[in-house]
C-alpha cells in the first residue's frame, strides 16, 4: 500500500506546526505540498526528517508559489515544467523508486487565474488558461504511469461548489475554465481518483475561504484541489478521503489535506 496526500499549505514555514500534526495522525508515504511560498534553502528539511520523511524535491521561489513532495519513499526528482511560461515555480515532478517503484508523481500548482473571468481585461485568467492549454499538449504524449495532484483552481462539477449558479461567473467554475481542464482532462484519459470514490453529486470541497467567519456553518467551500491518475494507476486506488477537519485547525491554511492510497 501506497499512501499519498496534497495540500496547499500556503506557508509551509508558517504551518509546518499543523503538517506535523497531519503527518503524525495520518502518516502518508508521500506529501505534497503547493504555496509552500519559501526558497529551497528555508525549507524546513530537518522537520520533515525527524518525522521520517528523509526524501524530498522542493521548486520554491521567495515569498510565492512553489510546490514541495517529501517522502518515507526514495524518489528521485525527474522535472520542473515551466507550464507558466514566466520562470514562476509551480510544478515539480518525481519519480518513486521504493514501494510504487515506477510511478511519475507530478506535484502542480495551477495559477487562481484573478478576479475577471476575461482574457481580454485580466491577464491573469489568460495565463491560467494558458497553462492548462501547455499541460494538455504535455499529457497528450504521456506514456508512463502518471499521478497528478495539486491545487488545480477549478471545481469542475456542479456538485464541486456550494452553489452553482452563483458561481457560474466566479473564476474557478466558469464554463470556459471546465471546458478548459475537461481538454486537459481527455488529453490523456486521466481519471478523477476523488470523484471515483466520492461520487457526485455527494459534496466533496477541499477549500473554504478565510473571509468566511465561520466555515462550518457557511459551507461555502469548493473542490479546487484533485488527484488524477493514468487509466491503469487508477484502478490500483482503494480509498480517499478528506481531512475537513484540517479546515478548523490552529493557523489553518484555506485548503485541507486530500489523500489516495493505491495497492501498488
Amino acid at each position: 500500500m501506497v499512501k499519498i496526500t496534497s495540500w496547499n499549505i500556503n506557508s509551509v514555514r508558517l504551518r509546518m506546526p499543523i503538517v506535523e500534526r497531519f503527518l503524525k495522525e495520518e502518516a502518508p508515504d508521500v506529501l505534497c505540498l503547493q504555496e509552500i511560498k519559501t526558497v529551497e534553502e528555508l525549507f524546513p528539511f530537518k522537520a520533515f526528517e525527524d518525522l521520517g520523511y528523509t526524501h524530498h524535491a522542493v521548486h520554491g521561489q521567495k515569498g510565492y508559489h512553489g510546490v514541495a513532495t517529501v517522502s518515507r519513499i526514495p524518489l528521485r526528482e525527474v522535472s520542473r515544467y515551466n507550464w507558466q511560461d514566466n520562470g514562476e515555480a509551480r510544478h515539480v515532478g518525481v519519480e518513486l523508486l521504493g514501494p510504487g517503484k515506477g510511478m511519475i508523481l507530478e506535484n502542480v500548482y495551477i495559477p487562481a487565474g484573478g478576479d475577471i473571468p476575461d482574457r481580454e481585461q485580466n491577464l491573469k485568467f489568460g495565463q491560467k488558461l494558458d497553462f492548462f492549454e501547455r499541460m494538455t499538449r504535455w499529457a497528450d504524449v504521456i506514456d508512463r504511469p502518471t499521478l497528478i495532484v495539486g491545487d488545480f483552481n477549478v471545481a469542475p462539477l456542479e456538485s464541486d461548489v456550494w452553489n452553482h449558479k452563483q458561481l457560474l461567473k466566479v473564476v474557478s467554475h466558469t464554463p470556459i475554465e471546465v471546458e478548459t481542464l475537461q481538454r486537459f482532462k481527455d488529453a490523456h484519459g486521466w481519471v478523477d481518483i476523488g470523484r471515483e470514490h466520492i461520487l457526485a453529486p455527494e459534496r466533496y470541497y477541499s477549500w473554504w475561504s478565510y473571509r468566511s467567519k465561520d466555515w462550518k456553518v457557511n459551507d461555502r467551500g469548493r473542490r479546487l484541489d484533485h488527484m488524477w491518475a493514468s487509466p491503469e494507476l487508477a484502478k490500483q486506488a482503494v480509498g480517499h478521503s478528506v481531512k475537513e477537519e484540517a479546515r478548523d485547525w490552529e493557523k489553518p491554511s484555506d485548503h485541507v489535506p486530500i489523500t489516495t492510497e493505491f495497492d501498488l
